[in-house]
């Protein structure tokens, strides 16, 4: 069963529990699938939708953040239930330690030494490890490479 067809599920088992927040979060990650689809004529596969739903996780830990610094406690347990649901539909995430030994070896594999390479670098970790890990992480985990 693809990604798209769990979420579709998902949707029709919270209509029948009457499940409202779960399902406006699947509704919305629905929209944003079917957007990205009509914009660019293209039918999403797995890679894709967990993209966007990396993306909507990075913009609920946004909202946290600025509605923690405004004293809005509401809205920020609206969010982190919101992002609890998203991130049910992300895959297993690689630990700090799994994350800094592939950035040792890609880092290895382009012979990159320095923070000019910070660019090639990101950009073949990107693909590799694309919905497996926190692109946050993954940047420090960059860095530190390359800077001995």
């Amino acid at each position: 069963m693809s990604l798209k067809d769990q979420i579709t599920d998902d949707m029709k088992t919270a209509m029948r529990a009457k499940d409202t927040e779960r399902l406006g979060t699947i509704r919305l990650l629905q929209a944003a699938i079917k957007q990205k689809e009509v914009d660019e004529r293209i039918t999403l596969d797995d890679v894709a939708v967990v993209a966007i739903v990396d993306k909507l996780i990075k913009q609920r830990k946004d909202s946290i953040a600025a509605f923690g610094q405004a004293g809005r406690q509401d809205l920020v347990d609206r969010e982190s239930a919101e992002m609890k649901v998203l991130e049910a539909y992300l895959p297993a995430r690689l630990s700090a330690e799994e994350i800094a030994a592939e950035v040792r070896a890609i880092v290895a594999e382009l012979g990159a030494a320095g923070p000019g390479d910070m660019g090639k670098v990101m950009g073949a970790v990107k693909t590799r490890l694309a919905g497996k890990a926190d692109m946050g992480q993954v940047s420090a985990a960059v860095k530190a490479a390359l800077n001995p």
